[in-house]
């Protein structure tokens, strides 16, 4: 039986995937020619594949690779008021909205039956960062009942999870080898990262207002990178964090990657916000090492490009100039 065979027949709730608990529902008969991404993450690996033209919608976050998404409809939408701006006022409206059962995300259920994609990738790794999956299932079964889309849930929680989970998409869409490819690359360009003679603690920040300490595959870039992770715990999820527990870590460096926030508007949080005494009697800050980065970009989505973001803070832990990482006047 081939690689892509073994994915043809429903997959039941709780069967596991390399790439952690992926799970699904729907079936394949052959390779994927029509997806909808629902996550900026698997848009991004779809092309990293070369098969930015399988893409038949995408979501209102997706932004990358621009040119080759330029055009593709949008499928999502955010529900969030326009008005909410500000970490603190994006984090209650977070917190309301999943707590009300509400969702952050609406899904043009009209426009994916019309589509009828047959692949679906979405996730349930983050209730804040992309549509509820029960309402995924829904309008996929809604679009084409029982011979609907397949619908496959990417569950990363470490690198080589999301390694797998590229291979997994390779599988799916019938590129299983260049998908292999397309891993070894990446692998070889984490053998290649030029780490300091010193690791030292660094401390990545992925919301400061309330602190949340960052999970899953951050602690481990920045190990990678040459670094003691001081907050976060690689494989878990991110937890709510004291600046008093960032000044008990002391860490060396403090690095802003702000989920879902690019360079310029992690600069703009930053200069709204009130460094807290405890974060000004640390190492990082008595040192000026405290740096921002494209936490969207390069620690938030589980794709291609967090090997980007671990060459970025090897550079900014030996102090090597990237244009990448900046660092902010303290």
């Amino acid at each position: 039986m081939s690689a892509f065979a073994n994915l043809n027949a429903p997959t039941p709730l709780g069967v596991e995937h390399p790439a952690q608990s992926w799970r699904g529902s729907g079936r394949l008969s052959q390779p994927a020619e029509r997806i909808v991404s629902l996550l900026p993450s698997a848009t991004e690996i779809v092309c990293a594949l070369g098969l930015a033209d399988r893409l038949v919608a995408v979501t209102h976050e997706c932004d990358y690779p621009a040119d080759e998404i330029k055009g593709l409809p949008r499928i999502t939408g955010n529900l969030l008021p326009v008005e909410v701006q500000g970490s603190r006022e994006i984090d209650a409206a977070v917190r309301a909205a999943v707590g009300g059962g509400h969702g952050l995300y609406s899904l043009d259920d009209a426009l994916l039956a019309d589509l009828e994609p047959d692949l679906i990738l979405t996730q349930e790794l983050c209730s804040v960062c992309a549509v509820a999956y029960p309402a995924v299932l829904e309008a996929a079964r809604a679009a084409g009942g029982e011979d609907g889309p397949m619908v496959v849930s990417l569950e990363p929680h470490r690198l080589d999870d999301v390694f797998a989970t590229i291979e997994l998409v390779g599988r799916l869409v019938g590129v299983g080898e260049r998908a292999g490819e397309v891993v070894g690359a990446l692998r070889r360009r984490l053998g290649e990262v030029n780490t300091p003679a010193h690791r030292p603690r660094v401390a990545v920040i992925e919301w400061f207002d309330p602190l949340f300490a960052p999970g899953h595959w951050v602690p481990e870039q920045v190990e990678l990178a040459g670094g003691q992770s001081v907050l976060g715990t690689v494989g878990e999820r991110s937890v709510e964090g004291s600046w008093d527990g960032v000044a008990a870590a002391d860490p060396e460096l403090v690095v802003l990657g702000l989920c879902g926030f690019d360079l310029d508007q992690s600069l703009a949080e930053w200069s709204a916000f009130e460094p807290p005494e405890a974060l000004r009697s640390t190492t990082a800050w008595r040192d000026s090492h405290v740096w921002a980065i494209d936490g969207s970009a390069y620690v938030s989505r589980p794709g291609p490009r967090l090997i980007a973001g671990v060459e970025i803070l090897a550079s900014i832990l030996a102090e090597r100039p990237d244009p990448r990482g900046v660092r902010i006047p303290v």
